[in-house]
C-alpha cells in the first residue's frame, strides 16, 4: 500500500499473518471494505476518526467496518514515523473482547522486540 503512512501486517515469528488468515477467509464485499477502511488509514493514519477508527487502550485502535448487521474490527498499532502495523481482525458481538486487544498489545511488543534485534533502537524512536 502506498500513502502517507506505512501499512504493514504483523508477522508471528513462523512467518504467518494474522490478519491475512482473517482476510482471506471473508467473502469479497467485506474484502472490499476492509481494503478501502485499510486504504484510508494509510492516507490519514491517526487523523482517521469515529465511525470509522477508534481508539481501545493500550496503544491498540480499531477500524471499524460494517456489512449486513455485522460488525468487522481490524486492530492495529502505530510503531515508529508513519507506520501502522494491522495485527488482527475480527467480526464483532458486542464489544471487542478484551482478550483481542490483549492479543494485539502482544502484536505490538512482538513487533517492537523484533525491531529493536534488527535495528538495535526501539520501533517509536523515530516517531514525531
Amino acid at each position: 500500500m502506498m500513502g502517507t503512512f506505512t501499512v504493514k501486517f504483523f508477522e508471528e515469528e513462523d512467518g504467518t499473518a494474522p490478519f491475512m488468515a482473517w482476510f482471506s477467509a471473508q467473502g469479497p464485499r467485506v474484502q472490499d471494505k476492509c481494503f478501502r477502511s485499510l486504504k484510508l488509514l494509510e492516507d490519514l493514519g491517526p487523523s482517521l476518526h469515529r465511525p470509522l477508527a477508534d481508539f481501545l487502550r493500550d496503544g491498540i485502535y480499531e477500524l471499524r467496518i460494517r456489512h449486513q448487521r455485522r460488525n468487522y474490527r481490524v486492530l492495529y498499532f502505530f510503531a515508529g514515523k508513519g507506520t501502522v502495523v494491522i495485527s488482527h481482525g475480527l467480526i464483532k458481538i458486542d464489544k471487542v473482547p478484551s482478550e483481542e486487544i490483549d492479543k494485539a498489545i502482544k502484536a505490538r511488543i512482538q513487533y517492537e522486540q523484533m525491531c529493536k534485534r534488527i535495528t538495535g533502537k526501539e520501533a517509536h524512536d523515530d516517531q514525531n
